[in-house]
């Protein structure tokens, strides 16, 4: 599994954004290049069929402008992982998590199934097309969506019409709701909106640890779920909640088809109803939700024998309230973390050998990339929502932050080459890293500097640009909501004047990284050289 991801509602966050941030982890002994690209509606596909399970959709004829991360290589597809659309919908997906036997018992995931024989033959069976996954879901939604919420009904219409071949969680955003999406086997799925004062923590597990039935039938204002989800779980007996009719006239009172009353709680937990607990979670996953956490609510008991939750703690809570208001470099750092200030830090030297390599990090050397989209309540729609961006192994690199409403992206994040290149930031993030993770301690304060100088100058970038946007639209129009990138509004000269400030920004930035990057690349190379095993000059002879 892969992937570890962070959600911060607009009142829990340092300016009053919604923020949604994910790292995008390929599997183990894989490392997928990355690129950052602008989409535009001519380049959407109107007839869409999927890579790895050929099936195929047909697709709106009315697709808007989006910016994406996505994959270098198309063998899996375009996987475009992260973007935002012209009207400030924004999407990560996908989480992967895991659901039980039981459900994959009662919905199973629709997987390819290859055709058999040849096509004359009388025992020939035709190719059965898989569901959509990964690979699919942003490209299948977000260039069609106007509101978070549409993005969620978009989402749940294709998962209950094609199904899914794996088990995923799918954020959605706009500039006032964060809803996040589980799907549940093959069929069915769950979604619930992140409160606006709550942080969310998901590593690689079903996590949403309560759901409002009654809301997701009746006014849906924090839950929605697939339509048939009671009868689902009743039939096949998934709900856990305890004090619950136990028999109707002999029979289980969740038992359907029997002629009995459907009787679920009005509230239940779907990570133990629908998700997972084993041993591997707590190597693996819970260990993430523990640090993310302990880190925004230091002032609990994380590390005493009386502390409530642990490393292998089942029941870390989804979402909670912070202490402070989360800011973007506290995504930053949490996503690049590998549980530092613990005896669990694989860089660290508290601990045991062991226990510095218990637990799975969250910035591991497979990251591609880590994207936090910000959509912003303060400025015009035109360049509301900021995409930061860091590609490579986290605790090497740092964010940077790029509009993302714009016709194209700067050429040292879009043309990233399949193959190891200094021409581009993938790359040279990935060289800097391997350098680096042998001499860390040589080398960290280099990485330190430079973290903080692209962060530092990606802020005074984007308050410079937003102020002359300002004026501009202060200028021009007198409804600065509207004005003028936002799906059609202002004339075609005023929307190609919004996108040339807005991509003059983004070549500033990328300017800055080639610049700063190949610096840290130079000063780890150097500090690194002179510490190969194999270095000798004649004052490194031992004394008789």
């Amino acid at each position: 599994m892969s992937c570890t991801t962070i959600l911060v509602g607009k009142n829990a966050s340092y300016d009053g954004s919604t923020i949604i941030a994910r790292d995008d982890d390929s599997g183990s002994g894989r490392y997928d290049p990355k690129r950052f690209v602008a989409v535009a509606p001519d380049d959407q596909p109107r007839h869409y069929r999927s890579v790895l399970s050929h099936v195929e959709i047909e697709l709106p004829d009315n697709p808007c402008r989006y910016t994406i991360a996505p994959n270098v290589l198309n063998n899996r597809g375009i996987l475009a992982e992260a973007g935002a659309n012209e009207h400030n919908v924004a999407m990560s997906a996908t989480e992967t998590i895991a659901v039980n036997e039981r459900v994959l018992g009662a919905d199973p995931m629709v997987e390819l199934r290859p055709a058999v024989g040849e096509p004359d033959s009388t025992d020939y069976q035709a190719e059965q097309p898989g569901g959509i996954g990964e690979e699919d879901i942003i490209t299948l939604v977000l260039p069609y969506v106007t509101t978070a919420r549409e993005g969620v009904a978009r989402l749940g219409e294709l998962l209950e019409t094609y199904g899914t071949y794996e088990s995923n969680g799918v954020i959605i955003s706009d500039v006032d709701e964060i809803w996040y999406v589980e799907t549940i086997g093959g069929h069915h799925w769950i979604a619930r909106r992140v409160p606006d004062d709550c942080y969310a923590t998901i590593p690689n597990q079903l996590g949403i640890d309560d759901f409002d039935l009654a809301d997701a039938f009746g006014e849906q204002r924090e839950y929605l779920c697939s339509a048939d989800l009671r009868e689902f779980m009743a039939t096949h007996h998934l709900d856990r909640t305890m004090g619950t009719p136990v028999s109707s006239n002999g029979r289980h009172a969740h038992s359907a088809g029997f002629g009995t009353t459907v009787a679920l709680p009005a509230r239940f937990n779907p990570r133990k109803a629908f998700g997972t607990a084993t041993p591997k979670d707590h190597i693996y996953n819970t260990p993430r939700a523990w640090y993310m956490q302990r880190r925004l609510n230091p002032s609990e008991d994380w590390d005493s024998p009386a502390a409530r939750y642990t490393p292998e703690s089942d029941d870390i809570p989804w979402c909670r309230v912070p202490e402070d208001k989360v800011s973007l470099e506290d995504v930053d750092f949490l996503l690049s973390s590998h549980f530092e200030g613990t005896p669990y830090d694989p860089y660290g030297t508290t601990g045991t050998a062991e226990s510095r390599h218990r637990y799975r990090p969250i910035g591991v050397n497979r990251t591609g990339h880590m994207v936090a989209i910000q959509v912003r309540p303060y400025v015009p729609a035109a360049n509301r929502t900021v995409m930061w961006v860091s590609f490579g192994s986290g605790p090497f690199t740092a964010a940077a932050p790029f509009y993302a409403n714009v016709n194209d992206t700067p050429a040292y994040l879009r043309d990233t080459t399949p193959e190891v290149s200094t021409g581009n930031l993938y790359w040279t993030n990935r060289l800097i890293a391997v350098v680096a993770d042998a001499h860390w301690y040589e080398t960290n304060r280099f990485i330190e500097g430079y973290a903080e100088g692209v962060r530092a100058f990606g802020h005074r970038l984007i308050e410079r640009t937003d102020e002359q946007l300002l004026a501009r639209s202060d200028a021009e129009s007198t409804d600065t909501n509207a004005w003028p990138l936002d799906g059609g509004h202002g004339d075609e000269k005023d929307v190609q004047g919004v996108a040339d400030v807005l991509e003059a920004a983004n070549d500033e930035m990328a300017d800055y990284l080639r610049e700063h990057t190949t610096k840290l690349l130079n000063d780890v190379l150097y500090t690194s050289s002179n510490l190969m095993h194999n270095s000798f000059a004649m004052s490194d002879r031992w004394a008789e």
